[in-house]
């Protein structure tokens, strides 16, 4: 019996067309210059607040070296962003529900560009708003906590009487970050596969009941990863800030009704750098490059949690 080796034929290699490799170097390209830029953000404010590292301390503003000139201000920073946070969270996880399973879809679909809109608002207009409108109605809120729960730190008082307090810093923040958690958060519900809220529904749940089971499970990681974008945008604002916010240098304290307050990086550089010179200003790139760490560390721990969002199976 004798064989034959047939010759074998390799398969056709798919030619790319002129169009598609001009598009992915296109792409590629893009991807490589953003890495670029960002190294060249980081390397200058490396090498720019280097001076103010190694300087003496009695030579850094305050007089005291740079960490104990940065620790306030970064305190203050992750203060009003986490007040920001717990405030906007759940509300923008209900105005979510309520947009994707609640609301009659021509009365979602109005609300829904509402609060897209609330994000093209400039934050000098939520400072003004602040300071002007919501900070005055807030006086008669701290009197009470500081007669009623002064006991607490974060309302021992004395109670503000212009409003410009973190507090209210921490509101107008909220307000300002409520139209990315909002957005991201109805975005994950709307993907939720309909098999999975019809089995809860045909199961005999109720609305809330199948929202609980088939929905918040689903959205978990997308409703962390949209807070979490949510604080990277909170820890970075300015204007909004520096209006609202009444500072004392150097202070760090959990008082949330004072007019004694830490001032946030962002607004203390707007504020300070016009009048600095030398030391000055590299100190204020320090801290700069203080602010530009926590935030990368934030939204690439956002960028994780998102990436890690728990594949669920059935169709839509």
């Amino acid at each position: 019996m004798t064989t034959t080796n047939a010759p074998q034929t390799q398969p056709p290699r798919a030619v790319r067309r002129l169009g598609d490799r001009l598009f992915a170097g296109s792409a590629r390209g893009a991807g490589v210059l953003i890495l670029l830029v960002l190294a060249g953000v980081a390397a200058f404010l490396v090498i720019d607040a280097v001076p103010a590292l190694v300087a003496p301390a009695r030579e850094v503003p305050g007089g005291r070296g740079v960490l104990p000139y940065v620790g306030p201000l970064l305190f203050g920073t992750v203060l009003a962003a986490a007040i920001a946070l717990v405030v906007a969270t759940p509300l923008g996880v209900a105005i979510a529900l309520f947009l994707t399973h609640y609301a009659p879809r021509r009365l979602a679909t109005g609300l829904a560009y509402v609060v897209d809109l609330l994000a093209a608002i400039p934050s000098i207009v939520y400072g003004f708003w602040g300071i002007v409108w919501l900070a005055p109605r807030l006086v008669p809120f701290y009197r009470w906590t500081e007669a009623h729960l002064g006991f607490l730190p974060f309302f021992a008082g004395p109670a503000s009487v212009t409003g410009k307090t973190m507090f209210t810093a921490g509101l107008v923040l909220a307000v300002m970050v409520l139209p990315i958690i909002t957005a991201i958060s109805r975005e994950v519900f709307a993907q939720v596969p309909t098999l999975h809220r019809e089995a809860a529904l045909a199961l005999g749940a109720t609305r809330w009941e199948m929202i609980r089971m088939a929905v918040l499970p689903y959205g978990r990681s997308g409703i962390i990863g949209g807070a979490m974008l949510g604080l990277g945008r909170a820890l970075g604002e300015t204007l909004a800030i520096a209006l609202v916010l009444s500072v004392s240098a150097g202070t760090v304290t959990f008082n949330l009704i004072s007019s004694t307050n830490p001032s946030t990086i962002a607004a203390n550089i707007a504020l300070q750098f016009p009048e600095s010179s030398g030391i000055d200003v590299n100190t204020l790139i320090a801290s700069g490059l203080a602010l530009f760490l926590v935030t990368l560390a934030v939204n690439v721990i956002a960028r994780a949690v998102v990436n890690r969002r728990a594949d669920f199976s059935g169709a839509n």
